[in-house]
């Protein structure tokens, strides 16, 4: 169990690292804000993950 969980937060750690240059928009100004609000749509699609397919019961 602890191995999943582990696998869920490295994915969102990915995901977490990754969103700043995949939201990195010339002259926009949002590229903070941007970056967080992909972070916590990752967090909450690994959480979604999680309480689907490997909750137990």
């Amino acid at each position: 169990m602890k191995k999943t969980i582990q696998g869920l937060l490295g994915g969102a750690l990915l995901l977490t690292s990754s969103a700043p240059a995949l939201a990195n928009a010339p002259g926009g100004g949002y590229e903070g804000i941007t970056g967080l609000y992909y972070s916590i749509i990752g967090a909450i699609l690994a959480y979604g993950c999680y309480d689907i397919f490997f909750k137990k019961e």
